[in-house]
């Protein structure tokens, strides 16, 4: 992190983190229908909304400053808004750096892993129910869920705050979606299944069966 280098211009390098960042994201979400297009498309605003502020143009910052007035300096690091907003200095951007980082990457395990499990699956025509699977019901969309998250702390800005809970909504209603199909082509299987997994989020003390299982 450069102490004193200015916000915003570097649309060269946002490129290409929306390119890589989109890489990962339909590489392993894969949409096919639609609906799971659509959906993927909520993130992929996500994706460009975030780096466009980050290496682009600092438009949160200026929304701070100019609307309400908060005393925000326009440089590069303010883009760790908790910290500037509370003035927790540069260890304070660090540490909200490796805490969101470190949740970016544990989503991003979660979703590569999950997508191998369905992948073997589905080669195989049964139902997913160990692993990850065995922990939640969508593992791929709680890996989503996570790497978003992880970003609103490592770097928030308004338009993916705006975003986050449309992403969540639209993944809920996709995934309700799923399970019909999924109760159309294994019945009983999979309604026993369902009510013994929940849906996005590991019971309480399975956390760590949950990082275990990403491994």
């Amino acid at each position: 992190m450069e102490v004193n280098a200015p916000a915003g211009g570097a649309w060269g390098l946002t490129a290409v983190m929306v390119i890589i960042t989109s890489w990962i994201l339909y590489r392993y979400v894969a949409p096919k229908g639609w609906r799971e297009w659509s959906r993927a498309g909520i993130v992929q605003a996500f994706i460009i909304a975030l780096y466009a502020e980050m290496y682009g143009f600092p438009l949160t910052l200026y929304l701070l400053t100019g609307f309400l007035g908060i005393d925000i300096p326009i440089l590069h690091q303010s883009g760790h808004l908790w910290a500037a907003l509370f003035g927790w200095g540069d260890l304070g951007a660090l540490i909200e750096m490796l805490v969101g980082y470190t949740i970016v990457f544990f989503g991003l395990s979660i979703l590569i892993e999950g997508w191998r499990e369905v992948y073997l699956a589905n080669k195989e025509k049964r139902l997913a129910t160990d692993g990850l699977y065995g922990i939640v019901r969508h593992p791929q969309y709680t890996g989503i869920f996570l790497i978003i998250f992880g970003q609103l702390i490592h770097w928030p800005t308004v338009p993916t705050l705006a975003i986050f809970p449309v992403m969540l909504w639209a993944y809920y209603r996709l995934s309700l979606r799923e399970e019909k199909d999924m109760l159309k082509q294994f019945g009983k299987a999979y309604e026993a299944y369902r009510k013994k997994r929940p849906m996005f989020l590991p019971r309480w003390g399975e956390w760590r069966r949950l990082i275990d299982a990403s491994r």
